[in-house]
């Protein structure tokens, strides 16, 4: 399909900044099939039925961006590095500001711990190879590193205390993301007890979210994108609770992009799950065929984005672009810190 399919204008106001305090204030857009519904999250509980299986990304940022000192005979340069993948105990792809000024060899020193430049593309993509590895590096990156603000929100303010909190979910437990799985952002203690009181269930997944989910797809057409691939794990106990409730008629909502696809990717042709870990890039556009998931609860994303696409597979194209236009027709709020949106694949 045409990339440009997915295009629509967003004014530039209606960026969050920052979240809705406390977060289940926060919008939320429901399509019931008929009509457009406003709500706002802790709705939640009255929306959502008995009985449906909340499936949440449980990965957990970490301080993905660094800031560090090149030093050579022609003079220093500051450097800023955001870990994009790990390749190995002591190795990691980032992106690199100024790239340009980096070469292959270059040694940066990060605080207390040091990289060498392996290798670098006309993308400012480098590989930095730590002189620590495994937990030692973890403990570094941790002390010294910084929340990892996408690009569309660290334009236009500063990162500070109050983004350690905001851009991590309450229920993160598993170091590896360098983006937050933003749709898990909307949920508070407070909301999670009111849907275990309502008797929605609880499942997790973890998908390390890459900083690639921000990359622009630069293809005229979809079949020519490469996705960005991202390690994921669905244990024994999800992938029976998750089979168990398909079998039993009961729906299954994906929290977030990054649970869709996790589930999906790990999903036969009949639509069961087995425990399994690994890569995937899995790319969903129009005319995917959804195996597991009947609900999506999701953020509002960015023209033209791989997770638009994802959208209007999940909806169709048409309406997905309907409840976008409805959505800032009513000043919802937009991209990671902003608003949500819920979606079932089949109303009923």
């Amino acid at each position: 399909m045409r990339v440009e399919l997915f295009d629509f204008e967003l004014p530039d106001e209606l960026i969050a900044l920052r979240p809705a305090r406390p977060r289940e204030r926060a919008r939320l857009l429901v399509d019931a099939g008929a009509e457009f519904a406003d709500h706002v999250v802790g709705d939640a509980p009255a929306l959502l039925r008995p009985g449906d299986l909340l499936v949440f990304n449980d990965t957990r940022v970490i301080p993905a961006r660094l800031k560090g000192m090149r030093e050579r005979e022609d003079g220093a340069v500051r450097v800023e590095a955001t870990l994009i993948e790990r390749l190995g105990p002591a190795r990691w792809r980032a992106f690199a500001k100024p790239g340009r000024r980096l070469r292959i060899g270059d040694e940066v020193r990060f605080g207390t711990f040091d990289a060498r430049v392996a290798a670098k593309d006309e993308e400012g993509v480098v590989t930095l190879d730590f002189d620590l590895g495994g937990a030692h590096l973890d403990a570094a990156i941790a002390a010294h590193g910084q929340t990892p603000l996408p690009p569309y929100i660290a334009s236009r303010r500063p990162e500070d205390e109050a983004d350690i909190t905001d851009y991590q979910t309450v229920y993160a437990r598993r170091d590896g993301a360098v983006a937050a799985p933003t749709a898990g952002l909307h949920f508070s203690e407070d909301l999670l007890r009111a849907l275990d009181g309502a008797g929605v269930g609880r499942a997790f997944v973890t998908l390390h979210v890459g900083a690639g989910t921000f990359l622009p797809v630069k293809a005229a057409d979809t079949a020519d994108h490469v996705m960005h691939s991202e390690w994921r794990e669905i244990s024994a106990e999800t992938a029976a609770r998750i089979n168990q409730a398909k079998r039993a008629g009961r729906r299954v909502v994906a929290i977030g992009t990054t649970a869709l696809r996790t589930l999906e990717s790990a999903a036969n042709e009949a639509g069961e799950l087995s425990a399994t870990s690994g890569a995937t890039d899995i790319f969903i556009t129009p005319g995917y065929r959804f195996r597991v998931v009947d609900g999506l609860w999701t953020n509002f994303h960015l023209p033209r984005s791989t997770l638009f696409m994802l959208i209007a597979a999940f909806i169709g194209l048409e309406r997905a672009k309907a409840a976008y236009a409805h959505a800032i027709a009513q000043r919802y709020r937009f991209y990671s810190y902003g608003d949500a949106c819920l979606f079932w694949r089949n109303p009923r």
